[in-house]
């Protein structure tokens, strides 16, 4: 892994279905200021969404680089797809250089799990962390290197209903706290025996209503707890984030 220098400081950027945060990481990624957040815009376009990041920004200062978490599958900086904003405004958009443009700095752009997720794991052997929100994100790592993305909320788990349907928020509120918590024991012991992975991180607003015992190698984490991974995004090797042309699906 590739070492900040200390002096350095990393913008990290939270682009949501509902907000928009940003704040700024030391080289350890800690937080050197709160997060700010402004609301996501409707329609949640590029074009709007980079006038609000814009916005967002104007006191911020003071930084080298720039981290970016995006709710849909990115690669290589470019959306494929953003199921919670909207896949035909976002797909194909390499937003990761349209950010550079604007900030006129150095940008990653990951999936906002992939950036959760490089700052909870320990970096031994195949971690995975999943979110419990709005919808259902995953992100795998070996050693502590993102693995290809797996849009796994997508994958349909019961009948023709996806992980989003299954176990997302509009489940839990339809079905209720005992449904859901059945329903999550199955998905749990279907990671475990799809993935085989050596520990687990469960974070996201919903990872807090699981009423059943986990297993040792599964640990809840906050959302704070994953702020570490805009700096360590940038300890990623650069075959991650060349820049590749790709075509529309």
């Amino acid at each position: 892994m590739k070492e900040l220098l200390p002096e350095e400081r990393i913008l990290s950027i939270d682009i949501g279905g509902s907000n928009i945060k940003a704040t700024i990481l030391d080289a350890q990624g800690e937080l050197q200021n709160e997060y700010k957040k402004v609301p996501t815009p409707i329609p949640a376009s590029p074009e709007n969404v980079l006038e609000a990041i814009q916005e967002l920004l104007k006191n911020f200062e003071g930084y080298q680089k720039v981290s970016v978490g995006f709710p849909g599958y990115v690669r290589n900086g470019r959306v494929l797809t953003a199921p919670n904003l909207d896949t035909a405004l976002w797909r194909n958009v390499n937003l990761q250089e349209e950010l550079k443009a604007v900030l006129n700095k150095p940008v990653r752009l990951v999936n906002d799990a992939d950036l959760q997720g490089l700052g909870v794991v320990k970096g031994k052997g195949l971690e995975m962390v999943i979110t419990l929100g709005t919808g259902f994100g995953t992100a795998l790592l070996l050693d502590g290197n993102l693995l290809p993305h797996l849009e796994l909320a997508h994958h349909p788990v019961c009948g023709n209903k996806t992980y989003d349907q299954y176990i997302g928020e509009k489940a839990f509120k339809k079905h209720g706290e005992e449904k859901w918590n059945s329903r999550m024991m199955r998905v749990l012991a279907i990671l475990k025996a799809v993935f085989n992975y050596d520990h687990l991180y469960i974070s996201g607003g919903n990872a807090s209503k699981l009423r059943f015992k986990l297993d040792e190698n599964i640990t809840i984490v906050s959302n704070r707890d994953g702020i570490k991974g805009g700096a360590r995004l940038w300890q990623q090797g650069e075959h991650h984030f060349a820049d590749t042309v790709y075509s529309a699906f």
